[in-house]
């Protein structure tokens, strides 16, 4: 993170988000050291199948909050069951789900069964995005909303991955259209007030 600390100008980019890995013997060194950067908000790890239950990586895990800093989880949704235990051992963390859980076209009751379990964690809040491999993305993004609320999810873009599939206007523009019979304060926070409070980002 001193290398993005060193390319911030007139304060963009506004938060990052750093990495480490939570069971590694460096973990609380690292840690600190990402933490000192004022604008570093979460830690994101893509933690293996079974590690979010692993005593070494949860002890990595534990000195996030102290820190002030959230988690940003992305795992397939076969691993979200994991992740909801996490969720309600450390209520006091919050949990950002990257990707939508990563679902698939023709696994999608499953998927919903796992984002279910991680959506009664209150301390789960999901980013919309990776979307680019689902055709059905109408009836993920609606059930996300359905299952999160309004107020724990947000729209993101994946770029610039997701520019191998589709524009950034386009995937933004199919977001809107979705989202189309939701009120105008609700938009909002899908689209901005959410993430600009979850992230702790300085409203210009």
């Amino acid at each position: 993170m001193n290398f993005i600390a060193g390319l911030r100008k007139g304060g963009f980019p506004t938060v990052a988000i750093a990495q480490a890995w939570l069971h590694h013997d460096d973990c609380a060194a690292i840690l600190d050291a990402q933490a000192r950067h004022s604008f570093v908000r979460g830690i994101r790890h893509k933690p293996k199948p079974g590690m979010m239950a692993d005593a070494k990586w949860r002890q990595g895990y534990a000195r996030l909050a102290p820190l002030g800093l959230h988690f940003e989880l992305q795992a397939p949704w076969r691993q979200l069951g994991e992740a909801a235990r996490l969720a309600g051992d450390f209520p006091h963390t919050t949990i950002v789900l990257n990707h939508t859980g990563l679902p698939l076209d023709d696994q999608l009751a499953g998927w919903r069964d796992a984002m279910a379990q991680l959506a009664a964690r209150p301390n789960v809040a999901v980013k919309i995005s990776g979307l680019g491999n689902v055709e059905r993305k109408r009836e993920v993004v609606l059930a996300t909303i359905e299952l999160f609320g309004t107020e724990r999810a947000m729209f993101a873009s994946n770029f610039p991955v997701d520019s191998l599939r589709s524009t950034f206007s386009e995937i933004f523009t199919e977001f809107e259209h979705i989202t189309r019979g939701f009120s105008e304060a609700e938009r909002r926070a899908l689209f901005y007030d959410n993430a600009a409070r979850i992230y702790r980002m300085e409203k210009r």
